[in-house]
C-alpha cells in the first residue's frame, strides 16, 4: 500500500500479478520496449533473473540495488573476511555514497491499459491466495512497509544511535536499528540509511561508523559470500579448516542432546537460550548478539555438526522476519567457522569460536534480558 500511494503521487501505475515473478514479468514485457528488475544473490533469485533474461524479447536490464558498493565492484572472488573487503569497499564507496535524483514520468504513467489480478488496496486477501506456511503467525511487534521502515529509522536515530558502538551488543538494551527485515523486504534502501546515519548529527564518529560498519561492510561481506559460494546454504559452504575441525570432534561426548521439536519449543535448561529462542518465535526478531550465542549452543546440543547446521536454518529462515536472506545463511556459517580465524582447541567445537553463559553474565545484565523476553511472551500470548 505504501508503495501503490507512493508511484500513484508520482502518476505511475502499480499493477500486481500473482505467479512466479519471472512469469509475471515476461507477461507484462510481451508489448514492452524494455524490462527493468532489480538484482538478487540467492539461488532462485539469479534462476528468475536468468530465465526472464533468456526468454524476454525485449531488452532487461538490472539494476543493482539492495547494497551500496556493487558486488562485482567490490570483489570478484569470493572474501574471507571483512578485514579483506573492507579496504575494497572503502575505496569505492565515496562513488555510491551519493543521493539518487528523483525523475518523474514524462507522460502519465495511471493510463497505461495494463491490469493485474491482486487488489494492492487489500494485502490480507492476497496472502490468502499464498500458498505459504500459516503455522507462523504475523508478528505482534513489527509492522512492514516503507512508511514504517522510515518511522524506525527517524526514532533509531533520534534515540538509539547515541551510544551505538558501546550498547549495540547489550541484549536488554534495545539498541538496534531493527531494519534489517526492511531490508530483506525491500522496503528501505541500504543507500538511504547510509546516507541519512552518516549526515546525522546524533551519536559520536565512532557510533556512526559502528553502525555504517554493520550495514556495509559485514551486509555486504554476506552478499560476497552468497555471490560467489554456490553452497551458500549447506554445511559445505564452510572452509576447510573449520570442517576439518567439527569432523575431528563429531565424536566429542555432548554435554546434552535436544531433538529440533525441543529447540523450536525453547525447551532447554539454559534459560538465555530459550529467552532468545521466544524472542524469535514471538516478535520475529532475536538480538544480533544473542543469535550468535544461539547457533553456538545449537552446534553444543546436537549430536553431529551438519545436524545443527540443518537445524539452524530451519529455525532461522523459519521464524527470523531478516530470515532466507544472504545476510542470514552467512550469519549462520560464521556460528561454524566461516569469516573467522581458529581459536583455542575444545571439545564439539574444536578450533570453532565458542560461547558460553559464564561470557553473557560477564559482559550484560542477561537477566534484565530475559525478564524482557518474559514480558514480552506474556503481553503476546496466544
Amino acid at each position: 500500500r505504501d508503495v501503490a500511494k507512493a508511484l500513484e503521487a508520482r502518476k505511475i501505475k502499480l499493477v500486481v500479478r500473482h505467479g512466479q515473478p519471472h512469469d509475471a514479468a515476461l507477461h507484462y514485457g510481451k508489448d514492452a520496449a524494455i524490462i527493468i528488475c532489480d538484482r538478487g544473490y540467492l539461488r532462485h533469485q539469479r534462476r528468475w533473473r536468468d530465465t526472464l533474461a533468456d526468454q524476454a524479447e525485449c531488452r532487461v536490464v538490472q539494476v543493482e540495488s539492495d547494497v551500496v558498493v556493487p558486488v562485482e565492484v567490490a570483489s570478484d572472488k569470493h572474501e574471507f573476511a571483512a578485514r579483506t573487503i573492507r579496504p575494497k569497499i572503502h575505496k569505492a564507496w565515496e562513488t555510491y555514497l551519493v543521493p539518487l535524483k528523483r525523475t518523474d514520468p514524462i507522460r502519465d504513467g495511471r493510463r497505461v491499459s495494463i491490469v493485474g489480478d491482486i487488489d494492492v488496496s487489500d494485502p490480507g486477501a492476497a496472502i490468502e491466495k499464498l500458498k505459504i506456511d500459516r503455522s507462523v503467525p504475523a508478528s505482534p511487534l513489527y509492522e512492514g512497509g516503507e512508511v514504517q521502515a522510515q518511522r524506525l529509522l527517524q526514532r533509531f536515530i533520534d534515540g538509539q544511535l547515541s551510544a551505538y558502538a558501546d550498547g549495540r551488543n547489550e541484549p536488554a538494551a534495545g539498541q538496534s536499528s531493527k531494519m534489517s527485515m526492511y531490508l530483506h523486504y525491500g522496503h528501505i534502501s541500504p543507500l538511504d540509511l547510509a546516507l541519512r546515519v552518516r549526515s546525522a548529527t546524533q551519536g559520536t564518529p565512532a557510533d556512526r561508523d559502528s553502525y555504517i560498519e554493520e550495514l556495509i561492510i559485514r551486509r555486504e561481506l554476506a552478499m560476497n559470500f552468497c555471490q560467489f559460494h554456490a553452497q551458500y546454504d549447506s554445511y559445505e559452504c564452510l572452509p576447510q579448516w573449520a570442517k576439518k575441525t567439527l569432523a575431528d570432534h563429531a565424536t566429542d561426548p555432548r554435554p546434552v542432546l535436544y531433538s529440533r521439536e525441543q529447540l523450536e519449543l525453547a525447551q532447554t535448561q539454559d534459560p538465555y537460550w530459550n529467552a532468545a529462542q521466544t524472542e524469535m518465535v514471538v516478535s520475529g526478531f532475536m538480538h544480533n548478539y544473542m543469535r550468535m550465542y544461539w547457533g553456538k549452543k545449537i552446534l553444543e546440543w546436537s549430536a553431529t555438526p551438519i545436524e545443527a547446521y540443518d537445524t539452524t536454518i530451519y529455525l532461522n529462515n523459519k521464524y527470523e522476519l531478516d530470515g532466507r536472506d544472504a545476510n542470514s545463511y552467512a550469519n549462520i556459517a560464521w556460528i561454524y567457522g566461516l569469516h573467522d580465524r581458529p581459536w583455542t582447541q575444545r571439545p564439539i567445537f574444536g578450533t570453532v569460536r565458542y560461547m558460553n553463559a559464564a561470557g553473557l553474565e560477564r559482559k550484560f545484565d542477561i537477566d534484565k534480558y530475559v525478564q524482557k523476553v518474559a514480558m514480552l511472551r506474556q503481553e503476546h500470548a496466544s
